[in-house]
């Protein structure tokens, strides 16, 4: 069995000291795949770091999260991201993590658009998916696939929280995927009445770690080994095997992130 773990931030200080500890329990659980979204310029050499230990594990992407959208400070962040996309000399899989967050601060929403923006055209001419964070926000998030979405595009909501007319919505795009994670286990996360109705060629898994922790370690840290857990419960909800639900999502997020392994 092979899962992937489409998102995690394994890099952050969270898991200094232990790392290989972790990656390890990825391994004992078969979580053989991590997909490592960038957040910003800080984090680029950590991204870096983990690509380097384990190149045929992981698998990193740059972008700037949304809640790194500081005025007088986004534009740089921009540039050396930018710089690092082609420059380089390495591989990445998606532009992201991307997207729009009105929970900590809805005075950045115009410069979050235009980094939206910005860092999709990247996409575009790259050839590569975007990986979408949203929360609270899914009006912006609209407003701005609907201008900029076209059959050059792809990418990933990830650790999806809506409901099935926004499930529906974000499919509707054409070649886009739900991330499914943590939340899908919470007894009020309301992804068991989203999940049986989605295509399952549209869903791919995550873990988000260190943050959003299934059950049974909800409150703790999240770890990408908790995969597994999330690909249960995806099984219970689709009424069939993990094996199977490990073998539609690896195969999704293969096609998704252009992965051979």
């Amino acid at each position: 069995m092979h899962l992937i773990d489409t998102h995690t931030h394994l890099y952050q200080p969270a898991f200094d000291g232990e790392r290989a500890a972790a990656m390890e329990r990825c391994m004992e659980a078969d979580v053989k795949t991590l997909l490592l979204p960038n957040i910003d310029s800080d984090s680029i050499e950590r991204v870096h770091a983990m690509m380097d230990e384990w190149p045929d594990r992981c698998f990193g992407m740059m972008g700037l999260h949304p809640c790194h959208v500081k005025p007088g400070a986004w534009q740089k962040e921009l540039q050396t991201i930018d710089e690092t996309l082609h420059s380089s000399g390495r591989q990445y899989v998606a532009i992201g993590e991307i997207g729009f967050d009105l929970h900590w601060d809805k005075t950045t929403l115009e410069i979050q658009h235009e980094a939206f923006r910005q860092q999709v055209q990247w996409a575009k001419s790259l050839n590569l998916p975007i990986v979408i964070h949203v929360r609270e926000a899914f009006d912006a998030l609209f407003e701005a696939l609907d201008s900029v979405n076209d059959e050059s595009l792809s990418g990933v909501v990830h650790c999806f929280t809506g409901n099935l007319s926004q499930a529906e919505r974000i499919l509707d795009y054409g070649n886009f995927y739900l991330g499914i994670g943590g939340v899908s286990t919470y007894k009020n996360g309301g992804l068991d009445a989203v999940l049986p109705h989605v295509a399952h060629d549209r869903v791919i898994l995550e873990t988000d770690s260190p943050y959003l922790a299934p059950v049974p370690h909800r409150g703790k840290r999240n770890e990408s080994s908790y995969t597994r857990v999330v690909a249960q419960r995806v099984a219970d909800l689709w009424e069939m095997s993990l094996a199977h639900v490990a073998d539609i999502t690896t195969q999704n997020a293969r096609a998704l992130f252009k992965l051979n392994g």
